[in-house]
């Protein structure tokens, strides 16, 4: 739907492009290219393995979709799931993919393209316009990457939570740790919470004795650039918007276009003259998207700032809409990840952990608790907020 309820337009819908698509980021392509590996089948199947539980804490169903890059995934790589529920997915250990989710959806009968019969059948993160996803989603999507054996031995497990093909949903991942080496959990379980009615909400990953480090509360509203904007609020009688436009009000579900996605250049999606590191810049959008989610990757070439490393073992739960503030787990605890990362939790990494560091998890309890009292001001904006859905 568009930004006040109506259908959204041809040109709303189709905003992918095959230029767009070459933005179908980070580090998993890279890590592909860096080991010869080639994309596996959509048709590898896990009968039992690692868990990938998949929690909706939207106010509205969403369209949950996983693309299998190499190994064996799960049986089922799209599906529809209601608010407030889960559903548990198993992939095995070689599994590398990823996984969004979709917005305003309308599939036919049997799941086999749009209702309407067009092309696209989301809003947000469509594939080609089926409910099992046999391609990755269209921009704009929020995305959890992961290689579950990765590393120069195979036995790291490389993750991130990525914004190289736009944002459309809020997403925090949580570790499942296995028993032969737990890990404080503030080290492994990285959010982006970029919507104003959910930063206002309790954290759903706060830990009493391992506080995860946020950031401090800022002004989501207007961190997209304005004409990444995938439904922009509709212009005035006048036909113009007026200057400077990061003042007007947008409506609470802003999805925001990556650059790529949004023109197609080389320079927008790091390829051809500007392939490599030394050539592709951040522009606004990841400068303002680091801002609001220090975790997250912001472009092609973030993955110093923006990539987790843990030995592997254990499994994800990846929940869409959480509440609470975006984490700054890498810049916090970067020292410490790189302890981690080498296959010991030392005795001082868990009292790191606990402790916390200056200007890092200093006052997380204190800012979590001043967060109860807006629940009620949080229902009243999220009501709102599903009516633009």
């Amino acid at each position: 739907m568009s930004a006040h309820g109506q259908p959204a337009s041809s040109s709303q819908k189709n905003h992918s492009s095959p230029a767009s698509r070459r933005a179908l980021s980070s580090f998993l392509l890279l890590l592909a290219a860096a080991t010869g590996l080639e994309a596996g089948g959509h048709n590898a199947t896990a009968d039992a393995g690692i868990p990938i539980k998949i929690t909706n804490s939207c106010p509205a169903t969403i369209w949950p979709a996983l693309a299998t890059q190499e190994g064996r995934g799960p049986t089922t790589h799209g599906f529809e799931l209601a608010p407030k529920a889960s559903k548990e997915l198993s992939v095995l250990q070689d599994w590398q993919g990823r996984v969004w989710a979709r917005t305003n959806c309308s599939f036919n009968a049997d799941g086999t393209a749009a209702s309407d019969g067009g092309r696209q059948a989301c809003d947000t993160g469509d594939c080609d316009g089926v409910l099992d996803c046999v391609v990755t989603g269209n921009p704009p999507a929020t995305l959890f990457e992961i290689a579950l054996l990765s590393g120069a031995n195979k036995t790291n497990s490389f993750y991130d939570i990525s914004l190289v093909d736009g944002y459309n949903l809020p997403l925090s991942l949580t570790h499942l740790p296995h028993p032969r080496l737990p890990i404080p959990p503030n080290l492994t379980n990285p959010s982006c919470i970029a919507t104003p009615p959910f930063s206002t909400a309790p954290s759903t990953n706060a830990n009493a004795t391992y506080p995860t480090p946020h950031i401090s509360a800022q002004d989501l509203s207007r961190w997209c650039p304005f004409p990444l904007l995938l439904q922009p609020p509709p212009k005035p009688d006048g036909g113009a918007f007026p200057l400077p436009d990061d003042h007007i009000p947008r409506p609470p579900f802003s999805p925001c276009l990556s650059p790529c996605a949004a023109t197609g250049s080389d320079g927008d999606c790091c390829t051809g003259s500007h392939s490599t590191a030394s050539t592709c810049s951040p522009g606004l959008y990841s400068h303002n998207a680091k801002r609001v989610c220090p975790d997250a990757y912001s472009f092609a070439y973030d993955d110093g700032k923006s990539t987790f490393s843990i030995p592997s073992g254990g499994g994800w739960e990846v929940t869409f809409c959480p509440g609470g503030a975006s984490s700054n787990i890498l810049g916090t605890f970067g020292e410490e990840l790189g302890v981690v990362a080498g296959g010991v939790v030392t005795e001082e990494v868990w009292r790191v952990a606990r402790e916390g560091k200056k200007g890092g998890v200093e006052g997380v309890a204190a800012a979590g608790a001043g967060r109860e009292g807006s629940l009620g001001a949080l229902v009243v904006v999220v009501c709102v907020w599903v009516l633009f859905w």
